[in-house]
């Protein structure tokens, strides 16, 4: 499993690198009081030409749109936080790692209405591994469908990245872990599946490879939306509908896509094992698909990479 952040050197705060101990909030911000914080988790990885980051303008572009969403738009510009991205991972000395940019309300208001309580802008970046522990993007790993359902489109902004979205995620990941599985799925409020506690989810059946619609109850994956065009480079069939429980059951092969857990093969749902207990064929080509464009081994045709050590 996923383990404690790993600290880093310097945290960069709206324009200025402070001491990774000294990122600190008050306790009554409305972030903390209320978790009105938007953020994006982004992978920079090691290649032969340094260290990349892997689609950084399509991860800039939705965080600011989930500030835009929860009305608090930063000052900064999406040029201005690329270069304060690629600092990040330059002062630091860091080649793979996690960059967490968070746009977040400070101290300031007392009450739900938080125009009281200035914008702040965080960036930290740190090395972190598998997200789903060692050997599961080798190996796949054992999920449940969890009793936590996402909330129904327009209980609130799903396409929004925001901090207090995930508390339900955390009940269901927990739940999870105390039940023997490493992850949970999540059906939405009409019983059809949705999504991870944190990821997209993809199931393949007769050569298909199927994921769900965005139907306001999952986020707008962007390693989902890059899977979806490795997919049509393969020239893999792909749909996009409404999945129901028991397909997840009976799939050839089942993964889950996400920045932190890349693309993590699922060998079983509900202890039932997916097609002969571990990743299948296409779950294989993709993954290998998406990890040579990311670090590097193959030529980027899809232009996704930002390069830390040229011009941004």
């Amino acid at each position: 499993m996923s383990g404690r952040i790993g600290e880093s050197e310097w945290i960069w705060h709206d324009g200025t690198l402070v001491p990774w101990a000294d990122a600190r909030i008050h306790l009554l911000s409305t972030a903390v009081q209320f978790g009105t914080s938007v953020f994006e988790g982004i992978r920079c990885y090691a290649t032969p030409r340094g260290p990349a980051i892997f689609r950084l303008p399509e991860h800039l572009r939705r965080l600011l749109d989930s500030a835009t969403i929860y009305r608090m738009r930063p000052a900064h510009t999406a040029a201005e936080l690329t270069g304060a991205c690629i600092t990040v991972i330059r002062e630091n000395g860091l080649d793979a790692c996690y960059l967490r940019p968070m746009v977040l309300r400070g101290y300031g208001a007392a009450g739900l209405f938080a125009e009281a309580s200035p914008i702040e802008t965080w960036i930290a970046a740190w090395p972190w591994g598998t997200y789903l522990g060692a050997g599961a993007l080798e190996e796949g790993i054992d999920a449940c469908t969890s009793s936590w359902a996402r909330a129904a489109p327009n209980t609130f902004p799903v396409a929004a990245k925001a901090a207090g979205h995930y508390n339900a995620a955390q009940l269901m990941k927990a739940q999870a872990v105390a039940d023997g599985y490493s992850e949970a799925i999540a059906l939405g409020p009409g019983g059809l599946v949705s999504e991870g506690s944190g990821q997209n989810l993809f199931l393949v059946r007769d050569g298909v490879l199927v994921t769900p619609f965005l139907d306001g109850t999952s986020l707008a994956g962007i390693t989902r939306d890059a899977v979806l065009a490795l997919a049509r480079d393969r020239g893999i069939p792909v749909r996009e509908q409404h999945v129901p429980r028991e397909s997840l059951y009976i799939a050839d092969e089942l993964f889950f896509t996400g920045t932190a857990s890349e693309i993590t093969p699922i060998r079983s749902v509900d202890r039932i094992p997916l097609g002969e207990g571990r990743p299948g064929p296409i779950t294989r080509t993709l993954q290998a698909d998406y990890l040579a464009i990311a670090t590097g081994e193959v030529e980027d045709r899809h232009g996704w990479l930002t390069h830390v050590g040229e011009p941004a």
